[in-house]
């Protein structure tokens, strides 16, 4: 499956855009396309294509899956271009997602979908998700689960040791010495 985390549509902006770091009152993104860095107020409607479905005769079917299918489709290459006529861009998109639902999607949902996979293509966004195996992620939870109880077991070794002074000599490091009591 592609990978889009981290991946906003902003509305009211041409192209995509990557997080890249949380600012005082908003987010930094970079345009995919001219890599300028944007801050992005908190008041601006953004979308993360992680987040975005289309509508099916079924249950809504996330965007990542349909960018899958048309990569796998495309081997890796480009879609149809998304200024075509409406009738090749219905059909391409028939054949990526036969089920959709004619009623509730429009050609200009599909246009953006088109537009989105090829600006990712082209800029070498298109990366497909990391799978653990469940053997793997069994043996790396145990693992960080006996390195936090080993760093746990350190820390009280160390905080139950009291701190050596010399016989008789109380220690007042940081302590004001005054002349008077």
């Amino acid at each position: 499956m592609i990978d889009l985390t981290g991946i906003i549509s902003i509305s009211g902006q041409p192209g995509l855009y990557k997080i890249v770091a949380q600012s005082k009152n908003g987010i930094i993104v970079e345009g995919l396309s001219d890599k300028k860095r944007v801050n992005v107020y908190s008041s601006t409607k953004v979308s993360t294509l992680g987040d975005i479905s289309m509508f099916t005769t079924g249950d809504d079917k996330p965007i990542e899956e349909i960018m899958t299918s048309i990569f796998e489709k495309e081997k890796g290459g480009a879609a149809i271009d998304s200024k075509a006529d409406d009738k090749a861009v219905e059909k391409y998109f028939s054949e990526i997602l036969p089920d959709y639902d004619k009623d509730r999607v429009y050609v200009s949902n599909m246009r953006k979908l088109f537009t989105w996979y090829n600006s990712l293509q082209t800029t070498g966004n298109l990366k497909e998700k990391e799978e653990i195996k469940e053997g793997e992620e069994k043996s790396k939870a145990s693992k960080s689960v006996e390195d936090k109880t080993k760093a746990a077991k350190k820390t009280t070794a160390k905080s139950s040791a009291k701190p050596k002074t010399s016989a008789g000599v109380k220690k007042t490091t940081g302590v004001r010495k005054t002349g008077t009591a």
